[in-house]
């Protein structure tokens, strides 16, 4: 179970008592630091770390307490909108742990925060106990800060904290809540008029009228005019967009964009999203991206506890022995599957056998190449070769792309079934549970008609390999369509579901008459003196 918090801390000048706050947040509980910004201008730091749910607590438990001593309400003054010395508190939740749980993590520290350190707590977000306090800026705003509720705190029923006293002390008071994964992100203009970035931010800004998911600010910052962004929702309103309706609306006042700048961090999914966009490039996937592609090559790694082969030297002739002993098992994953988890299971599975399936393809096509004089064979067995060495690979990560998908959905499926949003995250992942198998089925066609190729063109010494290939290939195709069909059962799209079944029928009618086809050659040729 892990859980990110992302705490803002009324503090962005004094170094040493920034540190402190960390330090105290760092040795509090077992927790990754994984940023800290500090902004001057807003005299605020945000903080961004993660860990256990429990640990996560007492850490931010100690943060508070930390802010509490070393900073001042009385005595601070900043660009940004403020409550208290520590001001707001998310929980966001990454693995193994629901936005729910997060909710009762929130009220734990609340109640916690306001009986042993007597700071009001407002409650915000998912954790919210009343409507008008779901948003932030419904709760805090330029016109409604620490001095206002210094003064309303005891008097309007409207501004009653949801746990500690009802008066504010030097530390002011706390908003902790649970959220999603939000990204704040500022945009600095090349005009200093403040007010320009004010009806920018009035103009993108959610309630306004703006873009969905986005709370923002105009601010004045290093001397230049600053809209200040919360994109809530970065799905609906990705990173790229939001940008370019600041440049659009700053160019109606004679302004354009300066530079930008992030507070804390952001998914990588938005900056891939957002690169793809300005690029302008098509039918990009994110793991098309080097560190991607060599983290899913460790995954699989580890999952099959077997390396990857050797790149050949450039020699003509293919190696012809490969080193295998009790090393090169493929231990690990088998161990996986015998587990009594639901991955990696039958879809993994049917992939792993589809890369054997290639392999054996691919080994046929190298002894055929390597024994033959044969120009036209040689050509054959060449575009064998690379076409079976890219579909082993793609097949491997298939391997991990099922396990990442059926995780996932077994993710939502415990979400409360009241959760308003749960069913439209179980949609998206049952399409992404029957993709996994609908692309390894297309894959093992691909080496169906291969492995006929071979057949029909190879060397007879590789006969019965290049048989098993085939055989491996079928079973991988008739495995992974029943996989698909099972997951499509709960997908309300019908349309995608009909257009999915009518390819997953063609796949395995084609197979059908390939597979009859092959196995008549190769008895026959095995048959042959």
């Amino acid at each position: 179970m892990l859980v990110e918090c992302v705490p803002n801390f009324s503090e962005g000048r004094d170094r040493d008592t920034i540190n402190t706050i960390v330090n105290s947040i760092r040795n509090g509980g077992a927790v990754h630091i994984l940023d800290v910004h500090s902004d001057v201008d807003h005299n605020r730091t945000v903080v961004t770390f993660a860990g256990p749910p429990q640990e996560v607590l007492t850490a931010m438990f100690e943060g508070i307490r930390t802010a509490a001593e070393f900073i001042n309400l009385d005595q601070h003054e900043g660009q940004h909108p403020r409550f208290g010395a520590a001001d707001v508190v998310p929980f966001i939740p990454l693995e193994g742990i629901t936005m729910d749980e997060c909710v009762q993590m929130a009220h734990r520290l609340g109640e916690h925060v306001g009986s042993q350190l007597g700071i009001p707590v407002y409650m915000f977000g998912h954790a919210a106990t009343r409507p008008e306090r779901r948003r932030l800026s419904d709760i805090r705003k330029h016109s409604f800060q620490y001095e206002q509720l210094r003064d309303a705190i005891e008097t309007n029923p409207d501004h009653m904290p949801d746990y500690g006293p009802a008066r504010v002390g030097p530390a002011g008071a706390t908003l902790i809540g649970a959220r999603k994964t939000l990204i704040a992100y500022n945009v600095y203009l090349t005009i200093s008029d403040v007010e320009v970035a004010r009806r920018i931010a009035d103009a993108i800004r959610e309630s306004g009228g703006g873009m969905v998911g986005v709370r923002a600010l105009g601010l004045l910052a290093n001397g230049k005019a600053q809209v200040s962004m919360n994109l809530t929702d970065y799905e609906r309103t990705p990173v790229h967009r939001a940008v370019e309706f600041v440049r659009r609306e700053a160019q109606r006042y004679g302004a354009g964009i300066l530079s930008s700048e992030l507070v804390g961090l952001i998914p990588q999914d938005a900056v891939t999203d957002s690169a793809a966009w300005y690029l302008q490039l098509e039918d990009f996937s994110s793991d098309r991206i080097l560190e991607n592609r060599l983290a899913l090559s460790q995954q699989k790694v580890s999952l099959l506890g077997i390396e990857e082969p050797p790149i050949p030297d450039g020699s003509t002739r293919l190696v012809p022995h490969a080193e295998f002993d009790e090393h090169t098992r493929p231990t690990a994953f088998v161990e996986s599957v015998a587990q009594a988890t639901p991955s990696p299971g039958g879809g993994s599975s049917a992939a792993l056998v589809g890369a054997l399936a290639a392999a054996l393809t691919q080994m046929s096509a190298a002894v055929s190449y390597n024994k033959t004089d044969n120009p036209d064979t040689e050509s054959v067995m060449q575009a064998i070769l690379v076409a079976t060495d890219e579909l082993r690979d793609k097949l491997l990560d298939s391997i991990i792309k099922d396990v990442v998908a059926v995780n996932e959905l077994m993710a939502i499926y415990r979400l409360p079934k009241n959760s308003p949003k749960r069913e439209k995250h179980v949609q998206q992942k049952l399409v992404n549970a029957a993709e996994a198998p609908l692309q390894v089925a297309r894959m093992a066609l691909q080496i169906l008609q291969l492995g006929q190729k071979v057949i029909l063109s190879g060397n007879r010494v590789i006969l019965a390999d290049a048989l098993t290939g085939v055989h491996l290939a079928r079973a991988t195709i008739d495995s992974t369509i029943f996989i698909a069909k099972i997951n499509l059962r709960e997908i309300h799209d019908r349309v995608y579901v009909r257009r999915v079944l009518d390819e997953l029928a063609k796949i395995q009618q084609h197979a059908y008459h390939i597979h009859r086809d092959i196995t008549e050659i190769a008895e026959e040729l095995a048959g042959d003196d």
